[in-house]
């Protein structure tokens, strides 16, 4: 079992940064990928950054690629996103997922086990 709990969210203007964080419990932390995925309203869920367990790969999507960074801190079991330069069109709901299947970071839904409950990002323009 993993629990995940994400924190960090909210209301930013365009332009603005955010950090969110998604912090892990339960099986040992370093035996996993995590990733970030977003859900818009009426659209459907989108990948939006994955990294190993080790922190040594990661994969960022393109609609984010440059503005995101995803990293990790296996002492606090907690995996980070910053995003910088957001836009109203990042509006969703953030959410983190583990991938208990292997240590490389993939940006395939189904290969994810566990998920967090969400945390809301709003850009406003």
């Amino acid at each position: 079992q993993v629990q995940l709990v994400e924190s960090g969210g909210g209301l930013v203007q365009r332009g603005g940064s955010l950090r969110l964080s998604c912090a892990a419990s339960g099986r040992a932390f370093t035996n996993y990928a995590i990733g970030w995925w977003r859900q818009a309203p009426g659209k459907e869920r989108e990948f939006v950054a994955a990294i190993s367990w080790t922190g040594a790969s990661t994969i960022v999507a393109d609609s984010v690629k440059d503005r995101s960074t995803i990293s990790r801190d296996n002492a606090k079991n907690t995996v980070y996103l910053q995003m910088n330069s957001l836009k109203p069109e990042d509006t969703a709901v953030y959410y983190c997922a583990a991938d208990l299947n292997g240590g490389r970071p993939v940006a395939i839904e189904y290969r994810y086990n566990y998920w967090g409950q969400g945390t809301q990002v709003t850009v406003s323009s």
